[in-house]
């Protein structure tokens, strides 16, 4: 019986000794892991040789053109330009919807989002975004002639049974509740054109989106049932004007710093203003090289 006892103990002081030498194993293994973890995005996208952009097709910042299926807008000539100066040739774009760049990034789906999305204190909890890139206003397409003479936030929250129609995710949901415009007014839709359709089949009497948004895909559109509001009112609020950026997961801070550089060097430079003209923007759009993305959470909060 001792003997068997013995054995018994015997097989369970090795099991355990085994288990310990298993823990160590293991955790050499996940040092080794950890090892291959460190390795950044960054080194993995300049091995690769590709970079893959998440984007919303949002004209004039981030589309995809409807004839050549090629990348184009403002926001995609920065990032094209700022990874070909870090020696990453091949740009991969991929359409989201603009609600799904945020958790697209997150998940690793997509290296970098970059669509003039504004940088929000709340967006900056979920993801980094590099420096201000460029800066923009709001913009109201109503019907043709505005028959409710809609020409401010304000007089739409001031008419009850104006429905605005907004793209889901979109800043201006909250500056037109921010502005008194009652949340069974604001109709969520998919994207740009979806909020036109609203408004043409009388389903909403307005629709909303940054200036040269709107503007640009009603150009496009050429539909002349709707009109752009030329003496629009800025809203007086905070996050008016916004400025856009690109954005990164949280853990990819070498990507994030690699790509603040390079833009750094296209703003002081002046050739910023050359890749966003072509898209319709200009020197107003600008946004002052010592303002950093630091001050605009700050001044947001």
């Amino acid at each position: 019986m001792k003997k068997r006892l013995s054995i018994l103990l015997l097989v369970l002081v090795m099991g355990i000794m085994t288990a310990c030498g298993s823990g160590e194993e293991a955790g050499g293994t996940t040092s080794g892991n950890s090892g291959s973890d460190s390795t950044s995005l960054l080194d993995e996208i300049k091995e690769k040789g590709t970079v893959t952009i998440g984007f919303s097709n949002e004209a004039p910042y981030a589309y995809q053109d409807a004839g050549t299926g090629e990348l184009k807008g403002a926001a995609v000539e920065i990032a094209t330009k700022v990874f070909h100066n870090m020696g990453i040739e091949n740009v991969k774009g991929q359409i989201a919807e603009w609600n799904q760049l945020i958790p697209g990034v997150k998940a690793g789906k997509f290296d970098v989002i970059t669509a003039g999305m504004a940088i929000l204190p709340e967006r900056a909890e979920q993801v980094n975004f590099g420096e201000p890139e460029i800066q923009y206003g709001e913009g109201l397409i109503v019907e043709k002639g505005n028959p409710l003479n809609l020409h401010s936030y304000t007089d739409i929250a001031d008419n009850p049974d104006v429905i605005v129609a907004v793209m889901s995710g979109a800043t201006e949901v909250e500056f037109l509740k921010e502005m008194g415009v009652s949340e069974d007014q604001i109709l969520e839709v998919a994207d740009i054109p979806a909020s036109f359709s609203a408004v043409q089949s009388g389903r909403a009497q307005a629709t909303t989106g940054t200036e040269m948004t709107v503007k640009m895909a009603l150009q496009s559109s050429d539909q002349s049932a709707l009109e752009f509001v030329e003496d629009f009112e800025q809203p007086a609020i905070k996050g008016v004007p916004s400025y856009g950026a690109a954005a990164f997961a949280k853990d990819s801070n070498e990507l994030l710093e690699a790509y603040n550089a390079e833009l750094k060097k296209l703003k002081e430079s002046g050739e910023i203003l050359e890749l966003i003209t072509p898209s319709g923007f200009g020197e107003g759009n600008l946004v002052p090289n010592d303002l950093t993305t630091e001050q605009v959470i700050e001044s947001l909060k």
